[in-house]
């Protein structure tokens, strides 16, 4: 399962609106995607799950995909998140 880490850089963190933008990325992806911060684990594609990880600016993040098309998934969720 390939993963990649990132840096979340945006000022609010994955509150509301940016928790939301990024699990209607993932949705849109065949593949399971998991994000990581320290030992909790969330599914990418619950805007619920995400926000229970309390993600803030400077927080480092694991994205993990399986399945079909994971290595575009990974690739298009790291922009996501950097884009933020």
């Amino acid at each position: 399962m390939p993963e990649r880490d990132v840096m979340l850089d945006n000022e609010v963190g994955l509150h509301a609106r940016p928790a939301a933008v990024f699990s209607k990325a993932a949705a849109r992806f065949e593949s399971a995607v998991t994000v990581v911060k320290s030992d909790e684990e969330a599914n990418a594609k619950s805007v619920l799950s995400v926000l229970k990880l309390d993600i803030r600016k400077g927080d480092s993040v694991t994205i993990r995909a399986e399945g079909s098309d994971e290595q575009e998934a990974l690739s298009e969720l790291v922009k996501v998140v950097e884009d933020l």
